[in-house]
Order: C-alpha cells, then structure tokens, then sequence
C-alpha cells in the first residue's frame, strides 16, 4: 500500500531539474536507487565546517578558513611537473593557491589580476608560508553566493560534484511533505529526536556546526528503519498465520525408537529446540523457525528429528545444502541415522546424469523417496515431488531468497527450518531475523574433545611443519588455511606456495582447494581428504563451513590475524570432531598489533562461538564480523549494526507494545513508515517470509 501523500518521494530521479539520461545512472549508482527518497537516504559523511576570517593574518594553519583578497600575481608553471601558484594579498600578508595540472585558462578566467576573490580552503604550511591547494570555493563577492559556513561532504562518483549533489539535495528536501508522527511522543522527548522532515533538513541543510544534532538526526532515521523493519515482518507474521498447512503431530514411537537408537543423549538445548520445531510443525499453519547452533552443536540430529514428524505424518522432506560434498555428507548422516525406521533417504545433485538421475527424480514424484538431501538441484523445474511438506536448508546464509522460494513453490505452505552455524550476539539475533521464529542450540554434544589452540610466530614453521608430518604418519589428517590463493597477487601466505612447499618438504599426498579451481575439482579435493586419499588439505576460507572430517585433528591458520574472530572460530570447528586430542595453530606474522593480539587470545581463551562473537562485534563492529553481503543478514541503508543495535532492540519492543496497544498493522502511520521502508531496502520484502 503507497500512501499518495509520499509521491513525491517516490518520483524518479529525472524528475529533479537537472537529471538528465546521462547522469541518472551515475547518480542511481552512488546512492544505491533510483528515487528521490534514495537521495534524501544519501547521508553526508561529514560536514565542512569554514571559520570566517577577516584577514589573512587571522588564517591558522590546518583550518578550513574562509576570508577575501586581492588576486596579486600569477606563477605559471615552467614544466608539467610544478603546478600553477597564484598570490593573494591584503593589507595584513599573502597566501598563495596551488593548482596541479590546472587549466590556465579557467584559473585566469576565476582569478583575473587586480580583483577581489571571496576564497575558501584548507590552509597549509609549506616553506614556512601559508597556501592553499585546490581551494574548494572561489567566487566574486560582489556578484555571486558566498559559501555557507558549514557545508554537507558527500561520497562522490565520477561526473558527480559536491556542488551538483547539494543543488539536487536541495530540490529533494523541498519535495518531503508533511508527515504525521508514527514514533511515541513519549520516544521522541526521551531521545531528543526530531521529526522525519526536520531529521534529513539538519543533516542536509545545517544552519550551525551541531554535531550532537548530527547525531540525533541521524539516530532519528536509523529507528524509523529499525522499526520499518519491525512492521515488515509482524505483517509477515500475520499473514503467515493466516495461511493453512497441514498440521503434521508429533511422532511419538517413531522417535522413542530413533531416540534408543543413538550412542550419545541428546543435549537439554537439543531437545528443548525439536520440542520448540515440533509444536511449529504441529500448527495449522506454515512453521518459519530458525536453527541457530554453534559449530558441532548438533543441528543436524535436531533436523532429523523435525524430519521425522514429517514422514510419520505422510510427508517428504527436503534437506538443501549449498555444496555437493556437503549434500552427500548430509545423505551419509542422515541415511545411518534412520536405518532403525527404515526410511528412504537419497541425494540429488548436479553430478548425478543419465538413468540414474531420472530414476531418482521418478521416485521422489511417486513418494518412495521420504527425504532427499540436494544442492540447488533440489529446486530445477524437473524435479517434482509427490507430498513435500518440510524443507530443511543447511547453511542458509549461502543461498539467496529466491533459492529458497522456488524450492518452497513446490509445495503448498510447507514448513520450512533453516539451520546456521554463524554466531551472531545473542543481543543482535532476534531483531536481524525478526521474519523467523529463533531456536538456539547452545551446548555441545558430551563427548566431544576441546580443541587446543595455541598462538605461535612463523618464525617457528619448520616446526609445525613436522610436528604435522607426524600426526599424519600416525593416521591423523591436517587442515592448512592460507588467507591468499597465490603470493602473485599481493605479499601474504598463499595457498599455492604453501602446497608446493608442503609436497617438497613431506612425502605425503597433499591436496589443493581455493576459490580458483573448478566446482568439480574442488569437489573431488574435498572428498579425496573426507575419504582419507590425502592427508593435508590446504585451502583458503572455502573450507569454513560444513566439510565433516573426523580423523582431522589439525588446523593450522596462516596469518591468523587476518582473519575475523567468528571466521577462526569457524574454521577451527572443522577439527576436534573425535575422540582424538585435536589442535588449532593460530600462526601469525609478527609484530602481532593490539587488535590482532586481543584477537588472537580472545579465540584461546573460549570456544563458545556466542561469546566469540559478541567479542568480535565490539572489537571489528557487525559489518566486517557478520560479512552481510556473504551471510544474508540485511545491509541497511541509515541504520548501522555496529553503533544502533540499541535501537534495534528498541523497536522490536516498541513492536510489541504496537501491538498490545491493539493499534493493529494496517494503520495510516504504519502504512506510511512501510513505503518509505520500501525503498530503504528494498530487499526486505523479498526478504519477508512467503
């Protein structure tokens, strides 16, 4: 629903005096849309701030000055190398403009002998006396508009100025129309905001240097997005509970049986979570629940127990992972975990061809197949299915929304679960997936060892190098993490260097993975070491996430303190997954600076991937340690994950006291907030649960 008082803001681009076909895809690109409200949502980075002064005497070196002169003389430059001077005077002293590679032409036609400049810059010292470079205003001042004292500083593109933006900025900002409040007044009076209109005025037009203005301006955008979001997904929700499924009741001898069947007890956080999935599934309408579990939490007996009710109830289900030796090992887990039931479990992924492939799709359409493990080859227009009624997606982060809808399209309402073994701080994970019900798995299974880690300089290589010879000769397996694929490229550890030095210094069989190579060769490497043909396997991070080898008791990181703390953590989880002692070595470049050694330490002193990550947030902030473009978490356009998670938690609770307060979703205010939110992000609405 558009509310027709926000059209404006709505208008293209092209509508701004100015916007002509050439520069609209500039200025599309820089600000992230197409749309006016884009524009507005182009926060400045800063603001210039220009200190009037009466003389040249009065200018301070370091200060961006303002102040008027005489142009004196011209120093045109003898070679290309010296760039062109002008002097300035007046009766208190001389300042001198510097220009490198300027147009003689134009710096005469700005700065004509004899007459009076209004100049504006940074003052330098250079030789002991005071200069400018480039200065950023020149204009007569008997004739033209002086620059204002404090200016918005914009990030800037080709054919795009500072002074094109802020004349465009300004045709926008006349555009904003009246707005009724959709925020608390008792909110806005604790914050200090102000309204929406006067928010984007102070950041774009400031009349005075008001940093703490700035900032509650600012703060005042960001909560309208946080809560934008809040009201996204509670329509979601609503409308979810609107839709019908088929409500699938909990299998209760089936899973006494696959229970009693198990060589360990499950966790309390395990059971508490299928019990949490159970009455989901158990609903007349579709469960959207997410899985979030530490590195070898058990997430996969959790969805094998949701599976199940599935089946009992006469339904297939679907296991999605985003790699194929991942799929398999997935199938490999899932088929020796329900021989006791006696369930027919297959795999379907781009390797499988010809006759056997077709015979698997026709038994999956004709319901002999009850779960299937797959990659994206789950949701091709070939494959069909008889009664899907659960999907389960592995690592969801590394599938798009789309991924998931078609794979959802071929069922009506199924139930969907999707499984993450990406920390987030707890403080963040409820408002990041507001659009999902949230089940955290956070205990380890018993029985499984800690893995020692241990901080050590590459000064001391050679050593590791045979202390890894050695446990391999004892049957024992090694991962090797380099954070470049080749040294070629730029100075750092490479993982191709690192497997030539390997070969010739160990006489093992040695594999090779890095994003470089070709799907299936990188595959087959995978499965060579998962299957023990090969002993050390170096690779970059593409072995972060989900590769199960249990005779791996070794990771060795190179240049550790490259690395993001959540991203060792994940790393080192790919080891420790037996009863054997296992090891993490964190090896870095000395000198080791502070953050890297809080870094590094922070990763010995826990293995509890939450704490690790709530230490990540503060020490990297949530944009480098969630990596949002890879983990499927928003990239919001004002609010910043780092700095707002406050306001985060405030408006989902505000949310609820909306909601409590009966004032309902579908509200002028509501609907009004929900389009300007729509070109916030976009995204969010493809985000939304279907």
């Amino acid at each position: 629903m558009r509310d027709e008082s926000l059209f404006p803001l709505f208008a293209e681009l092209d509508s701004l005096s100015g916007v002509g076909p050439r520069l609209k895809p500039a200025l599309a690109r820089l600000i992230g849309g197409n749309r006016v409200w884009d524009l507005l949502l182009h926060l400045p980075e800063r603001w210039l701030v220009r200190q009037e002064r009466a003389h040249i005497s009065d200018l301070e070196i370091g200060e961006n000055a303002c102040f008027t002169a005489r142009v004196d003389a011209h120093f045109a430059p003898k070679n290309a190398a010296q760039p062109y001077r002008i002097r300035l005077v007046d009766e208190t002293g001389y300042i001198s403009l510097v220009f490198f590679r300027g147009d003689a032409r134009w710096i005469s036609s700005q700065l004509p002998m004899g007459q009076r400049r209004l100049i504006s810059g940074q003052v330098e010292s250079f030789n002991g006396e005071r200069q400018i470079i480039h200065p950023d205003h020149i204009c007569d001042p008997e004739h033209e508009a002086l620059p204002p004292l404090i200016e918005p500083i914009y990030a800037l593109s080709a054919k795009i100025t500072q002074k094109r933006l802020h004349n465009l900025m300004e045709q926008a900002l006349a555009l904003i129309p009246a707005l009724d409040e959709w925020i608390e007044e008792a909110l806005l009076k604790a914050h200090h905001w102000p309204s929406l209109k006067s928010a984007l005025m102070l950041l774009h037009c400031p009349q005075n240097d008001d940093q703490e203005g700035f900032n509650r301006a600012r703060q005042r955008i960001a909560y309208d997005e946080a809560l934008a979001r809040e009201l996204v997904f509670a329509r979601a929700r609503q409308v979810r509970q609107q839709r019908k499924a088929p409500p699938m009741p909990k299998a209760g001898a089936p899973e006494a049986n696959f229970l009693q069947s198990l060589d360990y007890t499950p966790t309390r956080a395990q059971i508490r979570a299928a019990g949490q999935i159970s009455a989901d599934m158990a609903a007349p309408h579709p469960m959207r629940r997410m899985l979030q579990g530490d590195v070898g939490s058990g997430k996969t007996l959790v969805g094998a127990m949701a599976a199940i009710q599935a089946v009992e109830a006469g339904f297939q289900v679907a296991f999605m992972a985003p790699t194929e030796v991942l799929a398999r090992q997935q199938y490999a887990s899932l088929a020796e975990l329900f021989t006791v039931l006696g369930y027919e479990v297959s795999v379907l992924t781009g390797r499988d061809k010809g006759k056997a492939r077709q015979a698997r799709l026709m038994a999956l359409a004709d319901g002999e197949i009850n779960i299937i493990c797959g990659t994206h080859a789950l949701f091709q227009d070939t494959v069909t299915f008889k009664n899907l009624g659960l999907i389960i997606v592995d690592e969801q982060h590394r599938f798009g929304v789309m991924d998931r809808a078609r794979l959802a399209h071929k069922a009506e309402s199924p139930h969907i679960l999707v499984m993450s073994a990406t920390p987030i701080p707890r403080t963040l994970a409820q408002t990041l997936h507001g659009d999902l019900e949230l089940s955290v798995l956070d205990e380890k299974p018993p029985g499984r060892r800690p893995v020692t880690t241990r901080i050590i300089a590459n000064t001391r290589l050679d050593e590791i190098v045979a202390a890894v010879g050695r446990a391999c000769a004892r049957g024992e397996q090694a991962f090797w993490v380099c954070p470049k694929v080749d040294a070629e490229e730029e100075e750092g550890a490479s993982a191709v260097a690192r497997h030539r030095a390997l070969q010739a210094q160990l006489n093992l069989d040695i594999g090779l993975v890095h994003g470089r190579i070709k799907p299936r060769e990188k595959e087959q490497a995978l499965e060579d070491f998962r299957a023990c043909k090969t002993r050390i396997l170096v690779a970059t991070t593409v072995i972060e996430v989900g590769v199960d080898v249990p005779s791996a008791t070794i990771m060795v990181i190179e240049e550790a303190e490259k690395f993001g703390l959540s991203q060792l953590h994940q790393l080192r989880g790919r080891v420790g997954r037996s009863d054997k002692p296992a090891f993490c070595l964190l090896v870095y470049k000395p000198p080791l600076g502070e953050m890297g050694k809080k870094r590094l330490e922070t990763l010995r002193e826990t293995e509890d991937g939450f704490l690790i990550a709530e230490a990540d947030f503060k020490l990297r902030g949530a944009g480098d340690q969630l990596g949002l473009r890879q983990s499927g978490l928003p990239n919001f356009r004002v609010l910043n994950l780092a700095r707002d998670a406050d306001l985060l938690a405030i408006a989902h609770k505000d949310m609820r006291l909306y909601m409590e307060k009966g004032a309902g979703l579908h509200t002028p205010r509501a609907d009004a907030l929900i389009a300007l939110k729509e070109l916030m992000s976009p995204h969010i609405f493809t985000d939304a649960p279907d």
